[in-house]
């Protein structure tokens, strides 16, 4: 089988996003008839249904949802390469992944300063688990990610861009947090699994001997931070989102020491040319020392 046709690509993932093949035509300025038709020659090309017609309704068979991850990665690769080779000028859409605490604490003033420099650059930020948002990127979902170290993937480049200390926080009704075994038996509030913090904590954790007494999964600071005040448990967090919240003498708080005081953030992206609006932002970034 010869490649697919990136034309045809782009005409099936609108039919799925305008959930219809009228809506999609009219969306991208052709006559139904010709959208109906690459549809079925695209099916015909594949061998497979895409779609399970309902009436005037279209349903993705799971070929179809298979297509459809891999059309949107095609296409965002042509976009990334039409515009490395059109022009030096950054422009089109960076997409980027970051976790929240990096969206929240490091990027703004980042993103304000790129966004003046290069105007012509759309931004979407997409945030998550340090080990979801390489996921993303290596399914070329965004561009480039900020992460916390460790990047177990050799396929990836990094550039160290921040440090971050944790800061373990805990009810106010806790006793003294300096020796860890005070924490034995009590209840962990952490992103979940995939957080980059929450490894780095379970570690510390391992090494002092303590035995969490169970893990509430949360999907925010907020929530985190709310949970803590609450008494339902303690938590870590990088100490540039503590000092972004006003809660003075509602919980303990204990700079973490050793290595967990100097975590670095780092810009990830795929190996191999930067795009120009990639290349931009990593001018903007601070530089940190590579050991």
């Amino acid at each position: 089988m010869h490649g697919l046709d990136l034309n045809a690509l782009e005409i099936f993932r609108t039919v799925v996003a305008e959930g219809g093949v009228s809506r999609a035509a009219a969306r991208l300025n052709r006559v139904q008839s010709n959208v109906s038709t690459r549809i079925r020659q695209l099916e015909d090309r594949l061998g497979t249904p895409l779609f399970v017609r309902q009436g005037r309704g279209l349903t993705l068979t799971p070929d179809g949802h298979l297509l459809l991850g891999y059309a949107d990665r095609l296409l965002r690769l042509s976009e990334e390469a039409a515009d490395a080779l059109a022009s030096d000028r950054p422009r089109g859409v960076l997409r980027l992944g970051a976790m929240e605490s990096t969206a929240a604490a490091r990027l703004p003033d980042i993103l304000a300063r790129y966004h003046d420099a290069h105007p012509d650059v759309d931004m979407a930020l997409e945030t998550g688990t340090a080990a979801a948002v390489l996921e993303r990127l290596r399914g070329h979902e965004v561009e480039a990610a900020l992460v916390a170290e460790p990047i177990p993937f050799r396929d990836l480049e990094a550039r160290p861009v921040f440090t971050e200390s944790l800061v373990l926080v805990a009810p106010e009704d806790y006793p003294p947090l300096d020796d860890p075994r005070a924490l034995d038996g009590r209840t962990v509030i952490a992103f979940e699994d995939g957080c980059a913090y929450r490894a780095h904590l379970e570690g510390w954790l391992r090494d002092g001997g303590v035995r969490p007494g169970g893990f509430m999964a949360v999907s925010s600071y907020l929530a985190i931070f709310a949970c803590v005040a609450a008494g339902t448990g303690y938590a870590v967090v990088p100490a540039s989102v503590l000092a972004m919240v006003s809660a003075k003498g509602r919980f303990r708080r204990h700079p973490l020491p050793g290595p967990l005081a100097a975590i670095r953030t780092l810009l990830v992206w795929r190996a191999g040319p930067l795009s120009p609006r990639l290349a931009a932002l990593r001018d903007l970034m601070p530089a940190l020392p590579t050991p």
